[in-house]
């Protein structure tokens, strides 16, 4: 069972943002979807699903609330290919932001990030990792073959 389940607060998506979710995502599934009422008349008022086996709950819980950067999602991609399919995929709708940050067509900051960027900025040698680094910071979507280059 996990124990940590991250709760997002929709202002009447939350269904939607959950189908868009595991559009982007093959490997999820629709845990539960709770609400009241039938047929046209039914409302949604929180789902359950999975994405890679995390397990996440969102509500419909009107405007009051809206998200931040301050929270993000970090989804940790082994290629450029996986980088570029879930980039443009969850950035749609949204806003491409910097050094691998977007935020979804929801208000969902996301942040997509090759496993090699990890790797480039904890390099042993500290020239190298300052140009992994310096090249990060001048990128919107992470390019691996650019930042590798800039290590060389």
């Amino acid at each position: 069972m996990q124990k940590i389940v991250p709760f997002l607060w929709y202002d009447g998506k939350a269904e939607e943002a959950m189908n868009f979710y595991l559009s982007v995502f093959k490997n999820g599934k629709v845990i539960n979807v709770s609400g009241y009422g039938d047929g046209d008349k039914r409302v949604v008022v929180s789902v359950t699903f999975q994405l890679f086996d995390q397990e996440f709950m969102a509500l419909n819980g009107g405007p009051l609330f809206t998200f931040s950067p301050a929270i993000s999602l970090f989804v940790k991609c082994d290629s450029q290919q996986e980088v570029d399919e879930i980039w443009e995929k969850l950035s749609e709708g949204g806003e491409k932001q910097r050094c691998g940050w977007l935020k979804d067509r929801y208000g969902v900051s996301w942040q997509i990030i090759p496993n090699e960027l990890g790797k480039s900025l904890n390099n042993p040698d500290p020239i190298k990792a300052k140009k992994a680094m310096d090249a990060m910071l001048k990128m919107d979507k992470i390019d691996i073959s650019a930042l590798l280059k800039a290590t060389e």
